[in-house]
């Protein structure tokens, strides 16, 4: 399924259209997508850039035109070569993969090009070449390997800043090592706070008892503060009001969960001097 599939199923259950995710899956991958209902759509693009976490399995020995199973196999290295692989050569090139670094997303990917998604430049014939971005690896870690005639899969776990592409550590990896290399199974098991352990499956999927409260979602993610009624009144009206003492330790221009009497979220704001401005406002009968 692709996460515009999971989208659809969601709106289906829930009964409505005001549904979206935030942060796609590859059709091949499974795990954790966070979707919005309703007024906590307005939250999805403060989850977007949130770290996450994968388990995945590289297998070397040869890459491949996507970076993953789903692409076209590239040469492949000799048997002799796979097989003289040691865990300690492996281990220390994913040490330089790890860290900040500076990765070329895999040319199947979302990433645009003068407006347009580059695989579906790729798939039109183009030739595409993305330059690099810097992203953080804070977590690569090897566990369980198992050999085959000709091919070596590594079974990894990946904390990544957003925009880190695991198909891309995977090649990466395998070109260091001198024998190509490719993702053949990648899971999503954290996003920021959320974790793929409170996820329902989609199967039988009760929208309404899964939901959290939008205050609370957005407490997992933003510092909160507490808003009186009167400010609670002036936020809805768009207006500026005067930050908390709390709100001082907040840098300037940070996002942050405005929350009123009753757990109601009235919007996320960001500090303007002594003032706190609406980034993201939620109307009374969303913010509950």
């Amino acid at each position: 399924m692709t996460s515009h599939d999971v989208v659809a199923r969601v709106r289906r259950l829930a009964g409505t259209r005001k549904v979206g995710h935030a942060g796609t899956l590859d059709p091949m991958a499974t795990g954790l997508l966070l979707i919005g209902v309703e007024g906590s759509t307005r939250l999805l693009h403060h989850l977007v850039g949130l770290d996450k976490e994968y388990l995945a399995t590289i297998r070397l020995g040869w890459g491949t035109t996507t970076d993953d199973a789903e692409g076209e196999a590239l040469p492949a290295a000799s048997a002799d070569l796979v097989a003289g692989l040691g865990r300690e050569a492996v281990l220390a090139r994913m040490a330089e993969l790890t860290g900040t670094i500076d990765q070329v997303p895999s040319s199947v990917s979302a990433v645009k090009v003068d407006g347009k998604r580059a695989y579906r430049r790729v798939r039109d014939g183009e030739a595409v070449d993305l330059p690099a971005r810097t992203v953080t690896v804070s977590v690569f870690e090897a566990g369980a390997q198992r050999a085959g005639d000709g091919w070596l899969d590594l079974d990894v776990r990946v904390a990544c800043s957003s925009g880190t592409y695991v198909r891309a550590l995977a090649r990466d990896l395998g070109a260091g090592l001198g024998v190509g290399g490719h993702l053949t199974a990648l899971r999503r098991t954290r996003i920021g706070a959320f974790d793929v352990a409170e996820a329902g499956g989609l199967e039988g999927f009760d929208v309404a008892a899964a939901r959290l409260a939008p205050a609370a979602a957005a407490r997992r993610v933003l510092p909160a503060i507490g808003v009186d009624e009167d400010g609670v009144r002036d936020l809805r009206h768009g207006k500026r009001i005067a930050a908390p003492p709390g709100a001082g330790t907040i840098a300037a221009g940070d996002p942050i969960a405005a929350v009123g009497p009753g757990d109601v979220l009235v919007a996320v704001v960001e500090r303007r001097g002594p003032q706190l401005k609406v980034v993201t406002g939620f109307p009374a009968e969303e913010g509950a």
